[in-house]
């Protein structure tokens, strides 16, 4: 194990195709050159084109294994993936607050798996809340930062209004107008993301591949803005690395 590499934690779902979830994740990890852990949320029975069945993991035993992980390492930042509940979800972030406050936070918000199985309900919208003032960033595209909201503005003006709480990386892969191109808000600023190349191939578990390398990237003392320009061309890689849903990282 390297001194010189960073401490960075995947809290996600455990995908045997191994092309989103915690597997993908420390792939992505492995790549940078962070060192990576991961907790299970959820065990599941699926491929690449079809979503089979999901165990969740008690939540308890979630805690008790961040609780472990943080008393003997020093860890920069942690995604969270996919999450049975808000309440769930509020848990993992207060008790990561808590043991460590200066881990940087980013909720890669998973309301939907790509092979259509729902995971997590938003309806209450001050838990919701109370979750986005204690992380750093979220990661939702298009089809998810309308879940995170009661009113029906558009994706875009609903993530400068969330992003008055945390950080918002619109992704634009699912951009009806321009495909491709993310909107990063950071407080009152936003930046315009653009991709280097659209003609890419779909892959599954693309959108736990960026975040997990936004992470890494976080980890390795880049900002926000930084992390995910370069997260960005990290994914375009992967998504071109063959004609295929499972996708290649490279170096």
């Amino acid at each position: 194990m390297s001194k010189n590499r960073p401490f960075v934690l995947s809290i996600a779902g455990f995908d045997p195709s191994g092309g989103a979830g915690v597997l993908a994740d420390c792939k992505t990890f492995e790549q940078h050159q962070v060192y990576g852990f991961a907790i299970i949320t959820a065990n599941t029975i699926q491929t690449e084109n079809e979503f089979a069945k999901i165990e969740w993991t008690d939540l308890n035993f979630v805690l008790e294994s961040v609780e472990k992980l943080f008393a003997n390492y020093t860890i920069k930042a942690v995604k969270i993936g996919i999450v049975p509940s808000l309440h769930y979800l509020n848990e993992l972030v207060s008790i990561i607050k808590s043991l460590s406050p200066e881990t940087t936070i980013i909720w890669d918000t998973i309301l939907k798996s790509s092979t259509g199985f729902d995971f997590l309900a938003t309806e209450n919208q001050v838990l919701l809340t109370e979750i986005l003032q204690q992380v750093d960033l979220i990661t939702p595209n298009y089809n998810e930062i309308v879940k995170l909201a009661t009113s029906s503005a558009t994706a875009d003006k609903i993530a400068e209004n969330l992003s008055q709480y945390c950080s918002v990386l619109l992704k634009g892969g699912h951009n009806p107008v321009a495909i491709g191109i993310d909107y990063l808000h950071i407080e009152d600023r936003f930046f315009r993301l653009k991709p280097t190349n659209v003609l890419a191939f779909e892959k599954h578990g693309s959108g736990c591949v960026l975040s997990a390398s936004i992470v890494a990237n976080i980890a390795l003392d880049q900002n926000i803005l930084t992390a995910c320009k370069n997260a960005k061309i990290y994914i375009e890689n992967y998504l071109l690395s063959n004609h295929t849903k499972l996708g290649y990282h490279y170096v």
